[in-house]
């Protein structure tokens, strides 16, 4: 588990997805909450904290960073849906 200097943690599984996956997502702010998605949705913006996931970047909203503890599975929930569409 990698830990973060802002007092949140990135769960396992989260580090293991964005490395098979591998390219950069975003934790941003969403009207369901806190979601990961691929940055090709949701581009970084320059005031995200980055998060080095093996070769990848998990950049995390300025504005969520704030209130989160962790950073878990449940966040990419939305896009996992959205995958088994296709």
């Amino acid at each position: 588990m990698i830990d973060i200097p802002r007092n949140f943690k990135v769960e396992p599984d989260v580090e293991e997805f964005i490395e098979k996956a591998g390219k950069d997502f975003r934790l941003c702010t969403t009207c369901g909450g806190p979601a990961i998605v691929p940055t090709a949705f949701k581009a970084e913006k320059e005031s995200d904290i980055r998060i080095p996931i093996g070769e990848n970047i998990l950049f995390v909203s300025k504005v969520q960073a704030k209130y989160l503890r962790e950073i878990n599975m449940r966040m990419l929930a939305g896009h996992l849906r959205t995958r088994s569409k296709d």
